[in-house]
């Protein structure tokens, strides 16, 4: 398969890679959920050329995933937010974060912590079932493929 047409596939991890897969878009996604919404500030941040980061948000906001809002008219300057699929994406990064952790911990400790808005305690992200409230792990859950 052909990386401009996974966004075609059958497969929902193709389809979902079509949007978040390359290696700059999680990174602007993040920067998205810390508050941060200006071109100028992303771009300092990432240390990306303008270049790809305006390509990345062209691409995430034709995917619905963020939206230009105008804040300025002259010269014309705008802010991109998170849409609702956008904050949808919000389970797939805490998941990245807790991976990383465990398993590609930083050699001087992380620079972030996840803690609970409501109690400022840290929290353990565990995938669950919302139906049941159960664990998930790759022992839990068998994907069955249509025919």
């Amino acid at each position: 398969m052909k990386w401009d047409e996974l966004g075609t596939e059958d497969c929902p991890v193709a389809r979902g890679l079509s949007v978040i897969g390359d290696r700059w878009t999680m990174l602007v996604l993040r920067d998205c959920f810390l508050g941060i919404r200006r071109f100028d500030d992303m771009q300092s941040r990432l240390g990306i050329t303008r270049h790809v980061l305006a390509d990345r948000l062209r691409k995430l906001e034709t995917s619905g995933v963020l939206r230009r809002e105008k804040y300025q008219d002259r010269p014309e300057r705008f802010e991109y937010r998170l849409t609702e699929r956008g904050k949808a994406l919000y389970p797939v990064l805490i998941s990245l974060i807790a991976w990383a952790e465990d398993n590609v911990p930083a050699p001087g400790g992380s620079s972030l912590r996840l803690v609970s808005r409501e109690t400022g305690e840290e929290i353990a992200p565990v995938l669950t079932d919302a139906r049941t409230g159960q664990r998930i792990t790759h022992r839990d859950v068998r994907p069955i493929t249509r025919p």
